[in-house]
């Protein structure tokens, strides 16, 4: 059976800022959440953990990215995550590493 017309987006644009959300946006979420998760947790469970717990977390947001009424909404909540994630990582992470 084929989707009813009123439920399709209308411009391309749309269409591929969602696949881009959903993708690229939903990864770097992903990829920070698990940063976060290093520096509270030891780094061997987060890497076990994360082989599961990533894909299903990433498949999660692309799944949202594509149901959301409003891409807008889902980018801005994708980039607040993401900001909130890496702050914990960003504040323990030495970066001197020439001297």
């Amino acid at each position: 059976m084929p989707a009813n017309k009123k439920y399709l987006t209308k411009s391309p644009f749309l269409r591929l800022s969602k696949i881009l959300a959903g993708t690229c946006g939903g990864y770097t979420v992903m990829i920070s959440f698990h940063l976060a998760m290093s520096t509270f947790l030891p780094k061997d469970a987060v890497v076990v953990t994360s082989f599961i717990l990533g894909y299903v977390m990433w498949a999660f947001l692309l799944l949202w990215a594509f149901v959301a009424k409003n891409v807008w909404r889902v980018w801005l909540t994708y980039i607040v995550l993401t900001l909130l994630f890496l702050i914990p990582y960003l504040c323990t992470t030495n970066f001197n590493y020439g001297s």
